[in-house]
């Protein structure tokens, strides 16, 4: 799960990192997603985790609309609400600390609500969809923006990914199933594992979360987090793992959007 006491995976850096940076896919991605749901004034958002809030200010910004944001790390909250403070949003965004599987909302609050990456650090990802869909209103749009596996890879080496990421990235099949079993409809799938925009050849998307070129501002946060042996044992593995991801393509960046249906998915007897 996303806490203090996880070690120092590529998430966990990556969430330390510049308070400027968006996810992988960019601009180009928050841009497309926020024209597929069709945000804009009068309609709010959710993001799931947040980390220090680049993506609600900047859906905030862009579209005019209100968002919310929760993340399991208080230290990251506490920074997305003086970010919001700085950048003269502290009246439309709003964040919350805590557990992906148990989101501090009532049923049916959101127009929209986004489930990120790190999503898949939850302990119980079926459970974090659930929620998601849960405070989403009825025919509003539940959007997941993930890491799937497209290789054939051993079970082995699938773990020391998910170790080194942080988080397990499940095949698209999956995905789709447990926004289905949760009541969502109309399944809409991309892929942005390489562009800026589907198969546009625009050179971002995983590369983005690969990338070490910002590592300098974050490794001291990291060192008092989790101490200069564990920073250094997380970089001597990143060759292998990036050699996996790159050259094998083993894993991709999907976005899948669907539609909250109006009525709760049935439940079927034991």
């Amino acid at each position: 799960m996303l806490s203090r006491e996880q070690g120092p995976s590529l998430l966990g850096l990556a969430r330390l990192g510049p308070r400027g940076v968006l996810p992988p896919g960019g601009e180009e991605l928050y841009r497309h997603v926020a024209r597929l749901v069709e945000l804009g004034p009068e309609r709010e958002f959710l993001v799931v985790p947040c980390g220090h809030a680049v993506t609600t200010e900047f859906l905030a910004r862009t579209t005019g609309a209100t968002g919310a944001g929760v993340d399991p790390d208080a230290e990251l909250v506490e920074r997305a609400v003086e970010r919001a403070k700085e950048a003269g949003l502290a009246s439309r965004l709003h964040y919350e600390a805590a557990p992906l599987e148990d989101l501090p909302y009532q049923d049916a609050v959101f127009d929209v609500a986004i489930g990120e990456i790190g999503l898949a650090a939850a302990g119980d990802v079926q459970a974090a969809v659930r929620e998601l869909v849960r405070v989403t209103r009825p025919l509003g749009s539940v959007v997941l923006i993930q890491l799937v596996w497209t290789g054939n890879v051993t079970p082995e080496r699938r773990e020391a990914v998910a170790e080194h990421l942080g988080l397990r990235p499940l095949v698209l099949v999956e995905w789709k199933q447990l926004l289905r079993e949760a009541g969502v409809v109309d399944l809409h799938v991309e892929d942005w594992a390489d562009a800026a925009g589907p198969r546009s050849g625009g050179g971002r998307g995983l590369a983005d979360l690969l990338s070490l070129r910002h590592l300098g501002a974050t490794v001291w946060h990291a060192a008092r987090r989790w101490g200069w042996r564990g920073v250094r044992e997380a970089l001597a593995r990143d060759r292998q793992v990036r050699a996996l991801l790159t050259r094998e393509r083993a894993l991709g960046l999907s976005l899948i959007k669907g539609t909250r249906w109006q009525e709760p998915p049935a439940t079927t007897s034991p």
